[in-house]
């Protein structure tokens, strides 16, 4: 990929890096000592696509927003997902940074254009959605999250 093709992604800052992990209990002590306290969540995600594939699952979050950056630790709880396959892939460890877009759909497709491949996406409704999205093998197949929430 040559700069100018980066250069039209037009993602902006990261806003969040995201870690999966085993067990939530275990791990938040050590993200703790380097981040500060999370608050935990746990979330039913239905009617999402994974993999191109209608599916669900259940993710326990625990989320730090003490700084410009948001950490977020990711338990799988149910269901298969692009978390639960780096879990078996790799083990615990990062997982995607997060970009903020004003509009979804449009920046999907503009990454798959570029060879970027959606992995796991839903919409919430209107004003809130988010896609993770497989980078191109050349450039590590490392994932990245697009997330739109529109404030009124």
């Amino acid at each position: 990929m040559s700069a100018s093709v980066l250069h039209s992604l037009d993602l902006g800052p990261i806003d969040q890096v995201a870690y999966v992990v085993e067990n939530l209990e275990r791990a938040l002590p050590r993200y703790e000592s380097m981040f500060g306290p999370f608050q935990v969540a746990t979330y039913e995600m239905k009617d999402c696509v994974i993999r191109g594939r209608p599916g669900s699952c259940t993710l326990r979050l625990a989320v730090n927003n003490s700084g410009p950056v948001e950490i977020e630790l990711i338990e799988v709880v149910a269901g298969e997902t692009t978390h639960s396959e780096h879990l078996k892939q790799h083990g615990e460890g990062l997982h995607h940074v997060r970009f903020r877009v004003n509009e979804l759909e449009p920046k999907v497709a503009t990454l798959e254009a570029e060879g970027y491949r959606t992995v796991l996406s839903k919409r919430f409704g209107p004003t809130i959605a988010f896609a993770y999205l497989e980078s191109p093998p050349e450039i590590g197949g490392s994932v990245i999250e697009l997330f739109q929430m529109v404030q009124s």
